[in-house]
């Protein structure tokens, strides 16, 4: 029996997860860019975790992903940081959670092919690969309010 391959849709909700994860690396361990890249695309992908098999990310947006956010990473952090909750300040969070708004920003930033209410769906999704509180809430406003800030004309509904 053959196996089915994953959707396009499925390749690139595991980019964006895996984007996370090596944007997590790189602020861990402070290794570089393109190495972490490389890592991730000939090491990680297409393997199993825990026994189970996962789906092969899209490595190009995985890509675009990880050197967008990391390449022009002040302008992210702004958007992040402006987008918070007064009481909040980016260095405060939760290094993973960083990661996730950082991501996310940037592709409301940069990737402008894909509808904002997708973006922040698929990054919601992430963080509830990893947290199981409020944080998907407080991703979901956060992204929202970097939507309605960079893309004005773009209608919310989903």
């Amino acid at each position: 029996m053959a196996t089915q391959k994953p959707s396009a849709k499925a390749r690139r909700s595991a980019a964006r997860l895996a984007a996370v994860q090596a944007l997590y690396q790189m602020e861990q361990s402070g290794t570089p860019l393109e190495t972490v890249i490389a890592e991730f695309v000939r090491h990680r992908f297409g393997e199993p975790v825990e026994g189970e098999a996962m789906v092969e990310p899209d490595a190009e947006l995985f890509g675009d992903i990880v050197r967008g956010t990391r390449i022009r990473g002040d302008e992210v952090d702004a958007l992040v940081a402006g987008a918070l909750d007064a009481q909040l300040t980016l260095p405060r969070l939760d290094l993973l959670l960083r990661c996730v708004m950082r991501a996310g920003a940037w592709e409301l930033l940069a990737n402008l092919h894909v509808p904002a209410p997708i973006v922040i769906s698929e990054y919601v999704n992430v963080t509830r690969a990893f947290f199981g509180g409020k944080e998907p809430a407080m991703v979901n406003a956060v992204l929202d309010r970097i939507a309605r800030e960079q893309r004005p004309g773009e209608s919310r509904a989903g």
